[in-house]
């Protein structure tokens, strides 16, 4: 079988001169090209992976492939926004770059992606899950996808065929229809997956067999849960992503019985979207709402009955969202599992490059906060995990600075295809191999994009370089103008101590800005250089 694919790709690669790929310019006459698995969920924080941080979750399937192959320690995104991240994945560019910089925007599917360069070497590309970017996936032999953002029960998919409701929860019917997919595949062909989950996305429902995975459990409050932001810039205090500032109706599942919309009970709650709460649980059948009602009516009566306010609002809150979060984890984590096991009960797992990653992190109460875009560690940290038992040592921990923007062109040098020269990205492929210290980035550069004070969570639009030890991010795009933060990581890794303008670390800013201006020069984010 092998024999075939090779022949077949080196086929492949001979009518294929308009890009001059070709499989056989950096294999080995007896390697094969390896299928490659990519598993992204949606919001995953590296703090709730166990190979990161046994604090707050077991994540054993996960775990699995950072044991088994490599744990990268620092990997970052470009820009921490769920269709920016994705469209960085696809190109191995930019936002401004791929043209894609924000949750408004349509990716452009006219441009080069690392899909259609394996599809047009012979490999068999499939996209199921998550895709959020607005126009119809490109360069993919098959896909199903849910339209936007996706439900969690009974979802909504759309493939070439049309729009179809299933009954299930996402997350199940997403890693069926992968597995169904690859037991089709034509199996001379390698192949190229992407099963891309919505969990554990915002508003965080569980299936219904974790329901009452945490119950009772305490969860440890992170360090900074009460940090006040008084040395920072302004953007940090006007954001409304605080853990007190969420709904108790859609992100905590309490129906209106159970407290006072209009009165409010802290944070947000006075625009508390209770029908689209109630828009959500009718989608439910009549079973899974039994089951639902089951378990959130108690948490309910409970909460009425204690009439929270305040710190013990704040702390009540944050418990019910690391339950539901977390719950949502444990079946991403499961599906993880399903997957491998495919791979290890048909023989795939050995020439099987497989990857754990999310779209971007997300905090977890530190800050005081939910969700990312920030370019803090909890945010602009991602978990990548890979294995590929063929060329991969396992057991690796690597500390280089990697980022999203390196899967596109890591995948087209394992398959063999010659990465594009307008790619941004480097292949992870010497750090994989285990080989030490070799050339690689000694800082990375992140941008976010999105529009204070109009959009989602009031961030503001900022930039910045981070170094193994320092980080230095200047927001913009505000009456207040600009203003620069720097965080010495190695003396504060929380980042609560802005040390800009400290004059011991004049030099270091020195230093910091030249490197930012350079790669600023470097990667062509012109426009952002003339902000400073």
């Amino acid at each position: 079988m092998a024999e075939t694919r090779r022949t077949f790709l080196k086929k492949v690669a001979i009518g294929a001169p308009a890009l001059a790929l070709s499989p056989w310019s950096r294999l080995g006459a007896s390697e094969d090209p390896p299928n490659i698995l990519f598993i992204m969920s949606d919001d995953h924080a590296q703090n709730a992976i166990s190979a990161y941080s046994t604090r707050l979750v077991q994540t054993p399937n996960i775990d699995r492939i950072g044991r088994e192959g490599v744990v990268f320690e620092n990997a970052f995104v470009t820009n921490s926004l769920c269709a920016p991240s994705r469209a960085v994945i696809l190109t191995g560019k930019y936002s401004h770059v791929n043209g894609l910089r924000d949750n408004t925007e349509h990716f452009d599917p006219k441009q080069p992606t690392f899909p259609q360069m394996l599809q047009k070497v012979g490999y068999q590309t499939y996209m199921i899950g998550k895709w959020h970017l607005k126009t119809k996936p490109v360069g993919f032999d098959f896909w199903k996808i849910l339209p936007g953002q996706g439900q969690y029960y009974n979802p909504e998919f759309l493939d070439a065929s049309g729009r179809k409701q299933y009954t299930g929860y996402v997350t199940d019917l997403i890693t069926d229809f992968a597995l169904q997919a690859l037991d089709k595949r034509d199996k001379s062909r390698p192949f190229m997956m992407m099963v891309q989950h919505k969990a554990p996305h915002r508003n965080w429902m569980p299936s219904l067999k974790h329901l009452s995975a945490f119950d009772g459990h305490k969860f440890p409050l992170p360090e900074t849960i009460f940090d006040d932001y008084n040395t920072r810039c302004p953007a940090a205090k006007r954001a409304d992503m605080r853990v007190e500032d969420l709904w108790l109706s859609f992100d905590l599942k309490l129906t209106p019985e159970f407290f006072d919309v209009d009165a409010g009970t802290g944070g947000n709650q006075k625009s508390d979207p209770v029908p689209m709460w109630e828009a959500t649980l009718k989608r439910l059948t009549p079973k899974q709402r039994k089951a639902w009602e089951a378990h959130y009516r108690p948490i309910g009566e409970a909460f009425r009955r204690a009439k929270l306010k305040g710190k013990d609002l704040l702390l009540w809150k944050y418990q019910r969202y690391m339950q539901d979060y977390l719950s949502c984890v444990l079946s991403v984590d499961e599906s993880v599992g399903t997957l491998l096991r495919y791979l290890d009960d048909n023989g795939l797992a050995k020439n099987t490059l497989v990857v754990y990653t999310s779209d971007q992190g997300f905090f977890l109460g530190e800050h005081g906060w939910f969700d990312k875009r920030f370019m803090y560690e909890e945010s602009m940290g991602t978990p990548i995990l890979v294995r590929y038992p063929a060329a991969v040592p396992g057991g690796q921990r690597r500390r280089e600075l990697v980022l999203n923007l390196d899967f596109a062109p890591t995948f087209l040098d394992f398959a063999g295809v010659k990465v594009p020269e307008d790619m941004q990205g480097a292949s992870l492929r010497p750090l994989l191999q285990g080989k030490p210290n070799p050339p690689w980035r000694d800082g990375v550069y992140y941008h976010y994009y999105e529009g204070y004070p109009y959009s989602w969570h009031r961030v503001q639009r900022h930039f910045g370089i981070r170094t193994d030890r320092f980080k230095l991010i200047y927001f913009y795009g505000c009456e207040c103008g600009g203003c620069w933060e720097l965080y010495d990581l190695k003396k504060d890794p929380n980042e609560l101590h802005n040390l800009y303008g400290d004059p011991a670390y004049r030099d270091v800013v020195t230093t910091l800005k030249r490197h930012l201006a350079r790669l600023q020069s470097q990667l062509g984010d012109h426009e952002a250089a003339r902000l400073w």
